[in-house]
């Protein structure tokens, strides 16, 4: 049975790619607004965190905001069938790429791209794998459904990648890419527990932090590159910004070593609170990003 809905839901996001893009965008929004009263459990999660990282809006302003987070999430699951299987031309219609892209991907040295769990995520890694003039590679979240998984791979691995590496590998998979020349595309802002994290500040929250990025930068001697991506109002498609290199991240010491990592992490924290601040509904507030605590700290859920 599960392998028969594993694939069904295959089937569907292949015929949804096939929807033009307006049709398909206004479909998400319509299952969005039927999730939101559907998904009880998620629904709260995305109202606390909305009312931990933003204490001074009022009720009403994080209702109207988590409803509208509920559209994107929904809307970007169903556009992945745009970006798994439509034609290159067609992407190059709906994914607006700028910044210094060429000098981030020119392998010239060893480059981390810092993407971030805004819902458009799937639209940034088919941008830069679209146009990288040589393979990169990039993480990704292991599916339990084998055949999943499968596809998952299959499907971000279809244009100039080298390799998909599972976070099950941790930051030695990365490493290796990293040092091999490949621009490695990673997602350091989610709560996955205490192994490898530290508690940073979030938005006024102790968050717990993982610290791959200053250390994967420090250990392959890598430029650092954040990546923005944004869905755009209109079914416009999708804008990618891949920003300047960070400037001395990680603040190395005499051994080369990250001198001060929970001051790199906090700049880190920073940079994404600003960008979450030009778009709060497109953050992934569904995840519990305060799961983990301090100890004796009690749970915020």
């Amino acid at each position: 049975m599960k392998s028969l809905l594993a694939r069904l839901s295959i089937a569907l996001v292949w015929l949804l790619h096939l929807l033009p893009y307006p049709l398909l965008a206004a479909l998400g929004a319509g299952v969005g607004w039927l999730l939101w009263p559907l998904a009880r459990s998620r629904r709260r999660i995305t109202l606390r965190n909305l009312q931990l990282c933003f204490p001074d809006w009022s009720a009403a302003q994080r209702r109207a905001v988590a409803r509208q987070h509920f559209v994107y999430v929904a809307r970007a699951f169903l556009e992945r069938g745009v970006l798994w299987y439509a034609s290159p031309r067609r992407l190059r219609r709906l994914l607006h790429i700028d910044g210094p892209v060429e000098q981030a991907l020119d392998g010239s040295r060893n480059t981390l791209l810092l993407g971030f769990h805004f819902e458009g995520l799937d639209a940034g890694w088919t941008a830069l794998s679209l146009v990288a003039p040589r393979p990169v590679s990039g993480m990704y979240t292991p599916q339990k459904n084998k055949i999943l998984d499968d596809w998952v791979v299959a499907r971000r691995s279809r244009f100039h990648t080298t390799a998909i590496v599972s976070r099950h590998d941790g930051a030695a998979g990365m490493l290796r890419q990293l040092r091999a020349g490949v621009p490695f595309y990673t997602l350091p802002d989610m709560d996955f527990g205490p192994r490898s994290s530290r508690f940073i500040d979030f938005f006024g929250v102790s968050a717990a932090t993982l610290d791959v990025a200053p250390r994967l930068a420090a250990s392959a001697n890598a430029r650092v590159y954040p990546v923005v991506t944004r869905m755009l109002p209109g079914a416009r498609g999708y804008a990618i910004t891949v920003h300047p290199a960070w400037a001395d991240f990680p603040a190395l010491d005499a051994k080369g070593k990250p001198a001060d990592m929970d001051a790199d992490l906090l700049r880190m924290n920073r940079f994404i609170e600003t960008q979450v601040r030009t778009m709060p509904a497109q953050y992934h507030w569904v995840h519990k990003r305060f799961k983990t605590r301090p100890e004796d700290h009690p749970s915020l859920y």
